[in-house]
């Protein structure tokens, strides 16, 4: 069984905008049956260029249904312009996270707003490009489309570019191209790393330092300890000492001074600054 977050599967249990907008402005269909997943998203923009509603109708798994019910949530109320930089990524953290081999689902879901907005401006119902280069044709993945996935999550193996969207999960005939089209990747980054100058390091205000404190907690440390029935509470900030008290399931519990250390303390020094030290009130 897939290890689901909570939000995962109160959107599949309870998924949001479920149908088809009636005159939609745009519409965008895409996967299909035959590779086991398939997604119609519909929306309708108001007098001010702004998605006022958005729908879907999908085939596919809890993670499918998930992530295009939270899709349309993300959307709505944005313009066109804001709605087009959601990536794939973002549809996972929006939900928690994604199992690694069900990744191809919020790539699906942001191919086809894509498809969507596409049909909007132009009138036509896919962006396919008829004369790209099929990589995997099991799947109809093509070759701009393995290397958009790999650059945008940072992949570096064969198997995740397969979890991502699939190319590779058939046959497996492709599988020695998509090694290339990640080699390429990489290569690519190691250029630009080393084209790069060096940037000097940042020095941080006291404000700034502590802003970024509530922002590292509130969005990253707070929520994967809320998954768990925990929750931490930030007490204070002196300097590059910052003061915790633990919350929910993590108070008293017997690993919150690992979880202290090796996690609370650990992201705040890789994200702020390598000189914090985090202590627990009271100790």
């Amino acid at each position: 069984m897939w290890d689901y977050t909570d939000k995962v599967l109160d959107h599949f249990r309870n998924p949001r905008n479920v149908g088809r907008v009636e005159k939609p402005d745009g519409t965008g269909t895409v996967g299909s049956l035959a590779c086991g997943d398939a997604l119609t998203l519909t929306f309708k923009l108001d007098a001010k260029g702004r998605i006022a509603e958005a729908k879907f109708q999908t085939f596919g798994c809890a993670s499918a249904i998930a992530s295009s019910s939270a899709l349309t949530e993300m959307i709505k109320g944005k313009t066109l312009a804001e709605a087009e930089k959601i990536t794939n990524k973002e549809i996972a953290q929006f939900l928690g996270g994604l199992p690694d081999q069900k990744m191809h689902c919020s790539v699906m879901g942001r191919e086809a707003l894509e498809v969507a907005i596409h049909n909007y401006r132009t009138g036509e119902t896919t962006v396919k490009n008829l004369e790209e280069n099929i990589v995997c044709t099991c799947f109809g993945v093509s070759e701009n489309e393995i290397l958009r996935v790999v650059r945008e999550n940072s992949l570096t193996e064969v198997d995740q570019v397969t979890n991502f969207c699939k190319a590779g999960g058939g046959c497996g005939g492709c599988r020695d191209k998509i090694q290339e089209l990640v080699d390429r990747v990489k290569a690519e980054r190691e250029t630009a790393k080393a084209a790069a100058p060096a940037a000097a390091p940042r020095k941080l205000t006291n404000i700034q330092k502590m802003k970024l404190i509530e922002e590292v907690v509130d969005r990253e440390i707070r929520p994967a300890l809320q998954r768990d029935g925990g929750d931490v509470e930030l007490v204070d900030v002196a300097g590059d000492r910052v003061t915790i008290a633990f919350r929910g399931m993590c108070a008293g519990c017997q690993t919150s001074e690992l979880t202290r250390r090796d996690f609370i303390q650990a992201r705040l020094c890789e994200c702020v600054a390598p000189e914090i030290v985090v202590i627990e009130e009271g100790k």
